[in-house]
């Protein structure tokens, strides 16, 4: 499935296929290099519009391919709900 990376701050943008997915990451293929670039966070973008997306940190790097791990959002406040119900 053709997809795109791009940097957190948007100044860099990469091809990608996604060639497995799971819940918590994926694995792509990556057309061009990506040497030099910041992998630690960026987005995986799954729309042509950037509307359907994910935040993902770098797992690995075999040759072409990456894993990437996504980041979910709320784990934060899912935690605080957590303390504030064991404290009422």
């Amino acid at each position: 499935m053709p997809a795109q990376m791009m940097a957190i701050d948007g100044t860099w943008r990469r091809e990608c296929a996604i060639e497995d997915v799971s819940e918590e990451g994926a694995k792509l293929i990556v057309g061009s290099s990506i040497e030099g670039l910041q992998l630690k966070e960026f987005f995986l973008l799954l729309s042509t519009k950037g509307l359907a997306y994910r935040r993902c940190k770098l797992a690995w790097v075999n040759g072409d391919q990456i894993g990437v791990t996504f980041l979910r959002r709320g784990k934060k406040p899912a935690q605080a709900a957590g303390k504030a119900e064991q404290g009422g």
